[in-house]
């Protein structure tokens, strides 16, 4: 399974450095310098990295085959990819192993199908494919998602009360007095 480690981003400067959405939890093992990673698409790669920096908060690279800008502003929206078997992570879990589980409330009740992932600014979002039909990002964070077991088929989504659209069908609307 092609895991994306990171998304190329626009150029910066005219070295041929580019910016990069990170897309991992381990950028410092993964995007070293002298780290080779294929691309998608394939014909883009595999690109050497170069060298690599941080700077106002965004990961730099530059990679061994871009000499300038222009070979750099080429790259843009092109992904890093490394092959995995599954996480090897305590506690994390990659999209392939999230997505076509069936999500479930604390009690059992079933939500829907998570669909995939959305990798937000904050923070990742489960896309939950409500058992209505409806779409919901639900934050893939720990006080929500409480507990995930993809070897069992499901995870349990502990949502405040709001978050899903299913939330707004099931609210009492009381008319202001004297309607």
């Amino acid at each position: 399974m092609e895991l994306v480690v990171a998304r190329i981003g626009r150029a910066h400067g005219l070295r041929g450095e580019v910016v990069l959405d990170v897309r991992t939890d381990a950028p410092e093992r993964r995007l070293a310098q002298g780290a080779t990673l294929r691309t998608s698409p394939a014909e883009k790669g595999p690109l050497r990295i170069a060298s690599v920096r941080e700077h106002s908060g965004q990961l730099l690279v530059r990679f061994a085959q871009v000499p300038d800008r222009t070979a750099a502003e080429a790259l843009r929206g092109v992904e890093l990819v490394v092959e995995v078997d599954e996480s090897d992570e305590d506690g994390a879990w990659y999209p392939h192993e999230i997505a076509g589980l069936e999500a479930r409330r604390p009690d059992g009740t079933v939500l829907g199908t998570i669909t995939g992932i959305e990798h937000l600014p904050a923070q990742d979002a489960l896309v939950l494919e409500e058992t209505n039909g409806a779409r919901t990002l639900v934050p893939f964070v720990e006080a929500i998602v409480p507990e995930v077991h993809p070897s069992e088929g499901f995870l349990v989504i502990d949502p405040p009360g709001g978050l899903l659209a299913s939330d707004a069908e099931n609210l009492d609307v009381v008319p202001p007095e004297g309607e």
